[in-house]
């Protein structure tokens, strides 16, 4: 199988993400969908976001990152059925082939930041070799209204032009930084925790999905209410790079059953084959941060 044939297969075609939605991702590095979900999706999300929040606690997202200062859960399609429809929305995975090729399920992690946490420096999610050179792609699913008091993500767009800084070690893969050039490099501020000029604060509606490119410059803000901002990160990255969370050492029979041929395609769940070859393999231990 491959990506175009698993996306016609589902029903999805490229024509799931508009003209102008693509312009906006080439040009701005992010493009926002509302009602990606229903009313009746979003509150089983939320009540399966707490069950499990409720029996992890401070240990959630330890399969991938636990955060201080935030409630987070990852792995969660094999802990519950609930959010399988995020895997089937057209414009996600649309813009995912649209933007990367070849692509497969990265990682999937809930998160919540509680109130007076969430700040993050300036950053980008994964590094690039050269221009265009794009490795994953974040779907941000609203569970919640991102607001400007409880945590609105910043971004700077049309950035992810540029070139990458303060990328997360653990994201890091088998990428090593040169010198910035004289353009580049007087674009980093010194302090990226300070206001940057044309950032925006990104607000949406729960069931929005925000779609962006993850060499993007962003960052997280400091949540200052006590309105749950409850976020799926879904993340899609090429077939040749290594996924967050290996989705094949955590397979249980329920989610392997439960998927189509193409979502266990899209997942990277089938057994690997003789013959598959061998993808790059990050050499960072996971021993850092991630977003």
């Amino acid at each position: 199988m491959y990506t175009k044939q698993a996306l016609h297969n589902l029903g999805i075609s490229a024509g799931a993400v508009s003209a102008r939605q693509k312009e906006q991702l080439d040009r701005d590095g992010y493009f926002v969908v509302n009602d990606a979900l229903s009313a009746s999706e979003l509150s089983a999300m939320r009540d399966e976001f707490e069950r499990i929040h409720a029996a992890e606690k401070d240990q959630g997202g330890h399969e991938v990152h636990v955060e201080p200062g935030a409630r987070r859960i990852s792995n969660i399609f094999n802990k519950t059925n609930a959010f399988d429809k995020c895997l089937n929305l057209p414009p996600v995975l649309a813009a995912a082939h649209y933007l990367l090729g070849e692509i497969k399920v990265h990682g999937a992690n809930l998160r919540d930041p509680v109130k007076g946490y969430g700040q993050q420096s300036l950053h980008v999610d994964v590094p690039k070799i050269f221009d265009e050179d794009w490795w994953v792609i974040n779907a941000m699913i609203m569970l919640d209204d991102m607001t400007l008091e409880n945590g609105p993500t910043r971004i700077i767009p049309g950035s992810q032009h540029w070139a990458p800084i303060n990328v997360p070690y653990v994201n890091q893969g088998d990428w090593e930084p040169t010198p910035l050039s004289p353009e580049d490099a007087a674009r980093v501020p010194k302090d990226l925790d300070a206001p940057y000029p044309g950032e925006l604060l990104v607000t949406a509606k729960a069931g929005a999905a925000i779609i962006c490119n993850s060499s993007m410059w962003h960052s997280g803000t400091r949540k200052n209410s006590d309105a749950h901002r409850r976020m799926l990160h879904l993340t899609y990255t090429r077939r040749d790079l290594p996924q967050q969370l290996v989705q094949l050492d955590h397979l249980t029979p329920d989610l392997y059953h439960r998927m189509s041929p193409e979502h266990r395609y899209l997942l990277e769940i089938e057994p690997p084959k003789s013959g598959d070859g061998i993808l790059r393999q990050p050499k960072r231990d996971h021993n850092g941060w991630w977003n």
